[in-house]
């Protein structure tokens, strides 16, 4: 019977054998954690789009109101409904817009026209560049803090960081904003106080346009990432499985690396699923302090103007934004922590 070049490199060197056992395992343990989290998020995606669609109907709203005012005649509301299709039974009105979201289709604005998915494409671009970077800010330093102050823990160094990260999170991002933009841009002069320049510009005019207001949006979660880091690895220091590896004179390094961070690290990931969704609703009043026309701003404008197809493709299009980042972190957690892989 023939022997493959893989078996005989397996017979070879059992070490090559265990690697390739231990890949299949983690890759199994992230298709089953995708499997679950596509289980669940499915049908929440189906019932938000489904509550989201029943807006119009629940406001009362139509475009009629928007593009004729209070001189409209019952003829002219009704021709318009007609035109936008919203003459046709409720459930037929879903199942043509929900198929037009599967393909990418989020409509046509009813004070404009303007095809939607291009504008909340325009807003979406400025907005996830800042909240990516304030994410990216807050878990650097929010991970370096919480860190120092378990290992430095019930010292000096412990109490000072929990105090600043306490001053953090209780401080709004409108009035960091307005700090930064006193000191960094009036003051100093080191970077623009307003506006936002597309990174095919150039990649150091978009940073230096998106610093300030991310700064301002990541302080709180950095202290959350912080707080929740230090809690877990101070649990985990406090386990067993720590003990024994003292007592088998492993290095402090190796202790934390190998068994504190990986069993400690779950929470802080955890807190950044629900952080994601806060941070994109919380930039309303960063965008409008630092004059960024973004998705937040995008979202304001067409509620207040009630613009009901935008205000849709707003939500649906947060929905898709939230459930997409919390796949991402369940798949890291279940391939980072060992409760996770064990189904803890």
């Amino acid at each position: 019977m023939a022997v493959s070049t893989a078996d005989h490199a397996a017979v070879a060197d059992p070490g090559v054998a265990l690697a390739a056992a231990r890949a299949r395992r983690a890759a199994g343990r992230v298709l089953v954690t995708l499997a679950r989290s596509v289980a669940i998020f499915v049908p929440v995606f189906l019932v938000a789009t489904f509550l989201t669609f029943a807006l119009r109907a629940l406001s009362g709203l139509s475009p009629a109101s928007i593009q004729l005012g209070e001189s409209a005649t019952p003829d002219a509301v009704a021709r318009i409904e007609h035109q936008w299709g919203l003459d046709r039974p409720f459930l037929a009105q879903y199942w043509s817009w929900f198929t037009d979201i599967l393909h990418g289709q989020l409509g046509a604005s009813w004070s404009n026209g303007t095809n939607i998915a291009e504008l909340i494409s325009n807003g979406l671009a400025i907005s996830l560049s800042v909240v990516t970077l304030a994410l990216i800010i807050g878990v650097v330093f929010g991970f370096g803090l919480g860190t120092l102050a378990a290992v430095r823990r019930t010292t000096w160094i412990d109490r000072a960081i929990t105090g600043f990260l306490t001053v953090f999170s209780v401080m709004p991002p409108f009035v960091v904003g307005i700090v930064l933009v006193t000191v960094f841009a009036v003051g100093l002069g080191w970077l623009p106080a307003a506006g936002y320049v597309p990174a095919s510009v150039g990649t150091w005019p978009w940073f230096t346009h998106i610093l300030l207001p991310a700064l301002a949006l990541s302080l709180d979660p950095m202290a959350d990432v912080a707080r929740q880091l230090r809690s877990g690895l101070i649990a985990s220091y406090q386990e067993n499985y720590v003990t024994g590896a003292i007592v088998r004179g492993l290095s402090p390094r190796r202790i934390f690396f190998r068994h504190v961070l990986r069993n400690g690290v779950g929470p802080a990931l955890s807190v950044l699923g629900w952080r994601f969704p806060t941070l994109i609703g919380g930039s309303v009043v960063t965008e409008w302090i630092f004059g960024l026309q973004g998705f937040g701003r995008f979202a304001n404008d067409s509620a207040q103007a009630g613009d009901v197809p935008a205000v849709q493709g707003v939500l649906v299009v947060s929905i898709v934004l939230v459930v997409t980042f919390n796949l991402i972190v369940n798949i890291v957690l279940g391939r980072v922590t060992p409760a996770s892989q064990r189904g803890v």
